[in-house]
């Protein structure tokens, strides 16, 4: 099997929400995740699915200003390669390998466009974790989102944001994960 890509965008539209987007041949299956995903196993996150994206999608980080998507500053908040496990209608299943996401995780359909994303029980599971606001910034820039719309470079923020960034890449080390965010995928 070949992996795929996967990214999770953290777009600050009408409203600020995380999109997750699961490369699927020449495109980018995508859902809009108000809350962000997550690491624990009990963590049941809505997931609403959107138009397919283009693979260039995954790419931009950046501020959209009046673009038909939405306007609002996105930034890459987690990327890396996707192992598909079982893709049928209402439920993909699949092993991340990014910066931020590892192991196993599956989006189920809940309803017509409601479905949830939920990580599987495995070594890289974090009962109790929220690594949403844990680690909070770019893997590519190391910028979160206000410094990214207020052009500020990271660490400048005084909000959680680069600062927080850091800590994140550190505990990662600290657990045996090495990398910085922007120089490519970590490895465990």
């Amino acid at each position: 099997m070949t992996p795929s890509h996967f990214v999770v965008q953290l777009h600050d539209a009408t409203t600020l929400h995380f999109d997750f987007r699961l490369q699927a041949g020449d495109v980018l299956r995508s859902w809009a995740v108000p809350k962000g995903p997550s690491l624990d196993p009990q963590v049941r996150r809505l997931a609403v699915p959107v138009e397919d994206h283009a693979l260039s999608a995954g790419d931009f980080e950046g501020v959209h200003e009046g673009h038909r998507r939405g306007s609002g500053a996105v930034i890459i908040w987690d990327e890396g390669t996707a192992e598909i496990v079982r893709d049928e209608p209402g439920h993909v299943s699949f092993v991340l390998h990014g910066h931020k996401l590892r192991g196993g995780f599956a989006l189920t359909r809940t309803g017509e466009r409601r479905w949830i994303l939920i990580k599987v029980r495995d070594d890289d599971a974090r009962p109790g974790s929220d690594i949403v606001t844990e680690c909070p910034a770019s893997v590519r820039s190391g910028k979160t989102w206000q410094q990214l719309a207020a052009g500020l470079p990271p660490g400048r923020c005084s909000a959680a944001g680069g600062l927080a960034a850091r800590a994140c890449v550190v505990k990662h080390e600290r657990a045996g994960i090495v990398g910085v965010p922007g120089q490519g995928q970590l490895a465990g």
